[in-house]
């Protein structure tokens, strides 16, 4: 009678030979990762990863621009502000040189020497009366 091969167990492996196996395993992701490094991944897998890989390019650069223009912004941020600093450094120089010049003893100053004399008498209010309406 023929026996069910499915059935049948597997013969054991000797210990020697299953540590040969496991060394192999080990050894082949050492492979794969050489044969990554030096090139091979693409020419013995025919390309098979090459959308994959042209994705990863795509966010890499896209990576690199966003950076780029980050920096950008962040450049032009720091000038902006060293702009708004020095138009208020200009501003409250405008501001007290204005508030000295517009003070009274400034002004007849400048005014004594073009030959305009301050005016030392009170001012007189003049009152009209206005006529009635009949």
């Amino acid at each position: 009678m023929k026996s069910n091969k499915l059935k049948e167990k597997e013969p054991e492996v000797p210990a020697k030979e299953a540590k040969e196996k496991k060394l192999k395993m080990d050894g082949s992701l050492g492979k794969a990762a050489k044969g990554v490094l030096a090139g091979d991944f693409l020419s013995d897998r025919s390309f098979r990863y090459f959308p994959f890989l042209l994705f990863l390019a795509f966010l890499a650069s896209i990576y690199i621009a966003n950076n780029y223009l980050a920096e950008n912004k962040i450049r032009t941020a720091n000038k902006m502000r060293e702009d708004l600093k020095e138009m208020r450094y200009e501003y409250i120089t405008g501001k007290s040189e204005l508030m000295e010049a517009s003070k009274q003893s400034k002004i007849s100053a400048r005014l004594n020497a073009i030959g305009i004399k301050e005016n030392t008498e009170p001012v007189k209010s003049i009152k009209i009366k206005s006529e009635t309406k009949k």
